[in-house]
């Protein structure tokens, strides 16, 4: 960046403000809120964020279910500007119990890896996993709720 600074005396009185405000500058950015203040992810999920285990054999077609509609998961993720209940459901036996889901998550790889990018992209959806330390490679599928209401299942145990 290149700042011109007149080299005529009465005219100083002009630079020198521009010149204190460029160079305090860089510190703006830490005048912003962060994600660790008291309330910061409820305020932009919206909603309290839960979390929950259970085990593949509870719900096994629900999980395939969602899993083959990850396409059209991510377009709504997308949409979505409110969320009234964020759920995360680990899933801790699907190396050892999830064959069946397994298949189906290596066949609708291209469906989640769009839905894992929805998700990247949505700063409801993104800061719910990241309040809970989920990673976005983790995430297997969503469900939409009639209520508004959405469920993340997530490869792996609760942190």
């Amino acid at each position: 960046m290149t700042i011109f600074i007149s080299t005529r005396p009465d005219r100083i009185h002009l630079v020198a403000p521009v010149a204190l405000l460029l160079a305090c500058a860089p510190d703006i950015a830490l005048l912003a809120q962060g994600l660790d203040a008291e309330g910061a992810i409820e305020t932009i999920v919206g909603s309290q964020v839960e979390t929950a285990e259970e085990a593949i054999a509870t719900d096994e077609k629900r999980i395939i279910a969602a899993i083959e509609n990850s396409s059209a998961n991510a377009a709504e993720v997308r949409k979505r500007f409110t969320v009234d209940n964020v759920r995360i459901v680990f899933l801790p036996d699907l190396e050892e119990k999830g064959a069946a889901v397994k298949a189906k998550i290596e066949e609708a790889g291209s469906g989640i890896a769009a839905l894992r990018e929805a998700i990247q992209g949505s700063a409801i959806f993104y800061h719910a996993i990241d309040s809970r330390s989920v990673l976005l490679d983790d995430i297997i599928a969503v469900e939409f709720g009639e209520k508004n209401d959405v469920t993340i299942l997530v490869a792996g145990r609760e942190p």
